[in-house]
C-alpha cells in the first residue's frame, strides 16, 4: 500500500503531465489556425491579383 507521500507524487506527476500535454496541444491548434490563416490570406491575394491583371486585358 502506497504511503501518503507517494501518493501526493503520483497526483502531482499526472497532473503536471497532463497540464504539460493540455499546453503542447494549445500550441498545436493555435499553430495550425495561424498557418491556415496566412494560407487563405495568400490565396485571397492571389485571387485578387488574378482579377487585376484579368481587368487590364
Amino acid at each position: 500500500m502506497p504511503t501518503a507521500k507517494q501518493l501526493a507524487d503520483i497526483g502531482y506527476k499526472t497532473f503536471s503531465t497532463s497540464m504539460v500535454l493540455l499546453t503542447m496541444y494549445g500550441g498545436y491548434l493555435c499553430s495550425v489556425r495561424a498557418y491556415h490563416y496566412f494560407q487563405r490570406r495568400r490565396s485571397q491575394r492571389q485571387a485578387a491579383e488574378e482579377q487585376k491583371t484579368s481587368g487590364v486585358l
